[in-house]
């Protein structure tokens, strides 16, 4: 508004330079850019990213089976074992030697991580695995997947509104560093001759 008002306010204005009304015209454009265009490319890039990741929780959700697998026996303890994708980031995960059947009927025995804080030979714990039975990532919820997309719009309007800004204050420098460039100019001509008696003042 401020913008707006200080084109109004320059318009007529004997003392207004052309530098100075390009500024503001940079400044409003700029605005204008940052409250209508940042946010229109923010929506497309989040709806873009929206689409194929639902596209990828579908693809993951029909090629991954969940299965009930059987610890045969603990292994060491490792303290690094931190589930990723846990609610606070602290699902503390145990390595166990575990057993199962594949969803194509093919019995599988590998090491893998488990959320159970004191696993005994014959405790039973979700696993999901491919086509084949081997054990793989459990598959991106739709909730996750839509966070990342909002996450993706939000990044690239600022991005997109920060790139706006970089480019005015750009322009602004380079009117501001020619303004003082021609008012050297002006200040050499008139310099010598300044507060001489009959120099034209």
């Amino acid at each position: 508004m401020r913008v707006i008002s200080g084109l109004w306010r320059w318009r007529g204005n004997p003392l207004c330079r052309a530098s100075d009304l390009a500024e503001a015209w940079v400044a409003l454009t700029a605005l204008l850019l940052i409250v209508s265009v940042a946010p229109l490319i923010g929506v497309l890039v989040g709806g873009a990213a929206q689409g194929t990741l639902q596209r990828s929780v579908r693809e993951q959700h029909e090629s991954r089976h969940r299965v009930t697998a059987t610890v045969v026996r603990a292994l060491e303890r490792s303290p690094l074992a931190v589930d990723p994708e846990g609610a606070s980031g602290e699902d503390v995960r145990r390595r166990v030697l575990a057993a199962w059947t594949g969803p194509d009927g093919s019995r599988h025995e590998a090491a893998v991580l488990v959320a159970v804080d004191d696993p005994d030979g014959g405790d039973r714990f979700a696993l999901w695995t491919d086509a084949r039975g081997r054990a793989v990532a459990r598959p991106l919820d739709s909730a996750t997947a839509t966070t990342h997309a909002v996450l993706a719009g939000t990044g690239t309007a600022v991005a997109a509104a920060a790139s706006v800004e970089v480019a005015r204050r750009i322009v602004v420098w380079r009117l501001v560093r020619r303004r003082y460039a021609r008012l050297e100019r002006e200040w050499e001509r008139a310099g010598p001759d300044w507060g001489r008696t009959g120099a034209g003042s």
